[in-house]
């Protein structure tokens, strides 16, 4: 045991340093591109606060890896693809070694070619420009980052914020779940389940203390600026303030943790909560935590860096034969001045999409960065429900499991096996069977057991 012990402690010392770099590319699209975050169409009139792809890249020994984070609603599978292509084509970084996903920001462009297919000529071209370019620029964020590399130390905390998430779906006193159920509304019973209000960051910096980058991971939506000017959401002034206090060279890079069923919106109070006023009101609560946090990171020891990757086929969510043509005539109409009814909106597009896959399940990315042995990245796609992430959380061996959402594209909503036969407006869009979420939980605390 003692020579093991010996061996384990020379193998530390022997480990080369950790290297770090960071870099953030404008992906801002031009006015006139669709935008995204809902059922109608809506054009961009200009921008509030510029669109990034952030990267952040780790090097330990020869392993290289990068967590890159776009402020997009989401990627679809064919642009990561391409992206991580471009990536490894610039760098070497192998595409499976790339964490990439996206804020959910729900005032950027419209990435879903579909809908896009849907949209007046003009619109739809400016669109489709934008999507071919888009891989290359978040690459060239990567080839960057690994241009600024630089041997770094690396610390990492939890705080926790309680105030500013809520469970959207609620039980309502006629026996059935509301989502966003409206203020103050008498018939509401109680939520469905809890948020999670961990704060999770990783503080990297050079050897003399400088910052480099900060890495900050919250469950929560990004439905607050609204409008018709882009903007990043909330994790801009998370970002403006964190730069104000650790110096505006340092890069902060957020990312969403499992928020398909959370969202912004306290439903005890009647006051507004919509626009560029209370995103960043909420960035600022963040930033407070994280600021608190700085104060309490323990120090990684970056001895192993290390990424497994695994494709979880995930069945489809199950429709009628007759739906199939309702679907398209619902979505003949999709951006007249009278659209169909929402759910109905939502149906369809979730009948066609499942459609489109002639009974090929879902391929579900479950994506897992550790270094050392106190922290890991986990990456999954599409809307996850937070149940879901604290599953995996809870679970870890790591006591600082950082989870991240709409990684590697996007499956949809993944709600929990309890909500499906509870309905509302996740359960009608899940491209996903009931199930799919835990197979997803299953994947990651395999992978998790296996790499501690």
């Amino acid at each position: 045991m003692r020579g093991l012990l010996i061996l384990l402690l020379a193998a530390s010392a022997w480990a080369a340093p950790l290297r770090v770099g960071r870099a953030a590319v404008k992906i801002t699209p031009p006015t006139g591109i669709p935008m995204a975050g809902y059922y109608n169409v809506r054009l961009a009139e200009g921008t509030l606060d510029d669109l990034y792809a952030k990267a952040i890249v780790l090097e330990q020994d020869s392993t290289r890896v990068a967590l890159v984070v776009c402020d997009l609603v989401a990627l679809e599978a064919e642009e990561v693809a391409a992206a991580r292509a471009a990536v490894t084509k610039l760098t070497g970084i192998p595409g499976d070694h790339v964490m990439l996903s996206a804020t959910h920001t729900h005032t950027g462009p419209l990435v879903r070619k579909r809908l896009l297919a849907t949209i007046a000529d003009e619109a739809r071209q400016i669109g489709e420009r934008y999507l071919d370019e888009l891989p290359g620029r978040i690459a060239e964020s990567v080839r960057l980052a690994v241009g600024s590399m630089r041997p770094a130390r690396v610390r990492a905390g939890l705080g926790r914020e309680e105030s500013v998430s809520f469970n959207r779906r609620y039980y309502m006193k006629d026996g059935t779940v509301g989502w966003n159920p409206g203020k103050l509304n008498p018939n509401i019973v109680e939520p469905t389940g809890p948020i999670d209000p961990d704060l999770g960051l990783v503080s990297f910096e050079s050897e003399t203390g400088e910052p480099i980058a900060t890495y900050i991971n919250f469950a929560l939506h990004l439905d607050t600026t609204g409008g018709l000017r882009f903007s990043a959401d909330y994790p801009a002034t998370l970002a403006r303030l964190l730069g104000q206090a650790r110096g505006s060279t340092m890069l902060t890079l957020f990312t969403i943790g499992c928020a398909g069923n959370i969202n912004h919106i306290d439903v005890k109070t009647r006051a507004p909560q919509k626009g560029p006023a209370e995103a960043a009101r909420i960035g600022t609560v963040l930033a407070g935590e994280a600021i608190k946090t700085y104060t309490r990171l323990e120090p990684i020891d970056p001895t192993a860096l290390r990424v497994k990757r695994e494709t979880v086929k995930l069945e489809l969510a199950r429709h009628e034969p007759g739906d199939v043509e309702w679907a398209r005539g619902v979505i003949a109409q999709f951006g007249k001045p009278t659209p169909p009814p929402f759910l109905d909106q939502v149906k369809a597009f979730r009948v066609l999409d499942v459609e489109a896959r002639q009974g090929r399940p879902l391929d579900a990315e479950v994506l897992v960065i550790t270094l050392g042995n106190r922290l890991v990245w986990v990456g999954l796609p599409g809307e996850v429900f937070t149940e879901l992430g604290m599953a995996i959380k809870k679970a870890s061996p790591f006591p600082y499991t950082i989870v991240v959402e709409l990684q590697a594209g996007s499956v949809g909503y993944v709600p929990n096996r309890k909500a499906y036969p509870e309905g509302a407006y996740e359960v009608v869009s899940a491209r996903c069977a009931r199930g799919s979420g835990e197979k997803l939980v299953d994947t990651a605390i395999r992978l998790l057991g296996a790499m501690r």
